[in-house]
């Protein structure tokens, strides 16, 4: 197995041939070389590894053509894949293993991609501050939080998944007036990304914070400063028990279009729904599992069980991506 650098991936002049199949991945950790390992050594193929910022890659792509090398990206959030899918660099793929492990939520209408591990994105509170936090999404407009709350901007593309789905379910102009609502109940400008929230919760300076849940697990799994020191006092909520159940986002997968290796392509991809991938994508960031009844990680027992929105699909962030970002520009959340 090779892992290449972008810089080094450059001088990969002409599709790859052969058994091989060539991996643009937007995540960025060490522990999937045991991942790809364990493919190459159950099926003889040499998993030849790209990295970079989703973005990156996809600007990448667009400018190699039809003679990208490339088989197959694999990206943090249906929002990123939804930018490669609108560029055109997707093929719909067949595959009876992908549609009878995955859940159809999890899965691109038209094949286009699937979820590979799930990211849930939850409320957390001070327990020394709030007796009764916000139970659903949709509470967070409430008044009664004003200047308590801390979140990401809404360039984040977990915030307009979010926004997506708010969308999806109550419709744009009940979106907006949510979103108008959240902004007025911040404690204060949109800044850093999730784990800068759980700080604010620790410093103080929010009450009340929005964040994907694999953050806070981290902050047990190893020393995170300004988190970790006071973490005892932050609790959670899963959002929207009572309705449609928490926002989930998604790690996924696709077979590119000028794919030169699209059999193996399809070999990786199903693959990836095996116990064993399943398994280890979830313990390396503490993610859940998008395959059903597949095992997760001890560290996400901490967090209990929890109803995922399955009646939002997936596919709606994407569709709705333009409108969520319409919505933040218009009410002025940066």
């Amino acid at each position: 197995m090779r892992t290449l650098t972008l810089a080094a991936a450059l001088a990969l002049a002409t599709p790859a041939i052969g058994q091989e199949v060539n991996v643009y991945s937007s995540r960025h950790y060490d522990t999937d070389d045991a991942l790809y390992a364990k493919f190459t050594e159950e099926t003889g193929i040499k998993v030849n590894r790209v990295e970079a910022k989703a973005d990156e890659l996809i600007a990448r792509l667009e400018a190699e053509g039809n003679n990208s090398p490339a088989d197959v990206l694999i990206t943090v959030d249906v929002g990123r894949m939804d930018r490669a899918e609108q560029a055109g660099l997707l093929q719909a793929f067949s595959s009876d293993v992908v549609e009878q492990k995955i859940p159809a939520h999890f899965q691109h209408p038209d094949n286009l991609w699937f979820g590979i591990s799930q990211r849930a994105r939850i409320i957390y509170y001070a327990k020394d501050r709030v007796d009764t936090p916000p139970a659903t999404y949709e509470e967070l407009a409430d008044e009664k939080w004003k200047g308590t709350i801390c979140i990401r901007s809404s360039s984040n593309i977990y915030n307009q998944s979010l926004m997506a789905s708010m969308i999806e379910t109550h419709g744009e102009d009940a979106a907006r007036e949510w979103a108008a609502g959240v902004l007025a109940n911040m404690a204060r400008d949109p800044q850093g990304g999730d784990t800068d929230q759980l700080r604010g919760i620790v410093s103080g300076e929010c009450d009340v914070a929005v964040g994907n849940h694999y953050y806070f697990l981290r902050g047990f799994s190893k020393d995170v400063d300004g988190l970790t020191s006071g973490i005892d006092n932050i609790g959670w909520v899963w959002p929207n028990q009572d309705d449609r159940g928490t926002h989930v986002n998604l790690s996924t997968a696709a077979i590119l279009a000028n794919a030169p290796n699209a059999e193996n392509a399809t070999k990786l991809v199903e693959f990836l729904t095996s116990d064993f991938a399943q398994e280890h994508l979830a313990v390396q960031n503490h993610e859940y599992p998008a395959v059903t009844g597949a095992t997760g990680t001890e560290t996400t027992e901490r967090l209990g069980e929890f109803k995922g929105d399955e009646t939002t699909p997936t596919a709606a962030f994407s569709r709705n991506a333009g409108k969520a970002q319409k919505i933040f520009n218009e009410v002025g959340w940066d």
